[in-house]
């Protein structure tokens, strides 16, 4: 199969290099950056660039670029694309872009289907890139549309031969409304929890909580701002909660109400383990 990738960051070039270690698939790489697909190629992560002429060979077409940046790619380079080619994105909001490409393909011709790997690395770039960063990930697939069943198997068969460990297939809409939770939520609180005043005098105080709390601080603030506008109706909703609980743990301390902060910690960690009963097999992965 000819597979092309389009953007070579860590997570498309991670695709890459993972489809090149585990398949016999010829891959094309296309970004923004010449320095980049050179480096690509001669790090044999891909076999050559996507041109327009290696476009129109391509069976499967990986789009890794920001989300406003997606549909406009399609638009730009639609009349190199196959009519019998699937094209699958890897963005982390899922009901716009649906909405964009959806149309797109139906009036050219192609199969589209929407992904979204649930895998990352707090560093972005193609120089961080990892063959095995899908390794036990969970891969998440929305079809819509009119649905080709059988591009929906390629794909889940593919994704899993090239490292995920599991494939979900879920609505565009569910998708958004457990990511606004599951990631950009957990993004915010970071970013927010480590801009106290008291993070510069953490050293030699600060051990494992600490860096879980502020791992995913350490963002690409121009993709996050982007995802999170894409998706502010369900990211807003998760967001106003957080703060009403938030408040609740403040105002039982402003109170010295102990019996209230015992119930409200107890909740939290019934719910936790609860979770942990379930097993890894309810988590997303790691994001």
């Amino acid at each position: 199969m000819n597979i092309g990738i389009v953007g070579l960051g860590l997570i498309g070039g991670s695709m890459a290099k993972a489809i090149r270690y585990n398949t016999d698939h010829t891959v094309f790489g296309d970004d923004i950056s010449r320095e980049v697909i050179s480096r690509a190629k001669l790090l044999e992560a891909i076999h050559g660039e996507l041109t327009d002429e290696a476009l129109e060979s391509c069976d499967l077409l990986i789009l890794a670029l920001y989300p406003n940046d997606i549909a406009d790619y399609v638009r730009r380079r639609v009349s190199h694309i196959r009519k019998d080619a699937v094209v699958v994105d890897c963005c982390g909001v899922k009901e716009s872009i649906c909405e964009e490409l959806v149309p797109l393909a139906e009036e050219h011709g192609f199969t589209y289907v929407g992904g979204h790997p649930m895998a990352g690395l707090e560093v972005a770039g193609f120089a961080n890139s990892k063959t095995d960063l899908y390794k036990n990930a969970s891969m998440i697939l929305t079809p819509v549309g009119l649905v080709n069943f059988k591009a929906v198997e390629m794909l889940k068969a593919f994704f899993l031969t090239i490292g995920f460990s599991r494939i979900e297939i879920t609505t565009p809409k569910r998708h958004d409304r457990m990511i606004a939770y599951t990631s950009q939520l957990a993004h915010i609180v970071s970013s927010a929890y480590v801009q106290s005043p008291a993070a510069v005098e953490h050293a030699g105080f600060s051990a494992g909580s600490f860096h879980d709390m502020t791992r995913v601080a350490k963002l690409n603030e121009d993709l996050w701002t982007a995802l999170f506008f894409r998706n502010k109706e369900e990211l807003t909703v998760e967001l106003d909660a957080i703060v009403d609980r938030l408040k609740a743990f403040s105002e039982a301390l402003h109170n010295e109400d102990a019996d209230k902060m015992r119930q409200m910690l107890a909740n939290g960690r019934k719910i936790k383990e609860s979770l942990a009963e379930r097993g890894p097999e309810s988590d997303y992965g790691s994001h």
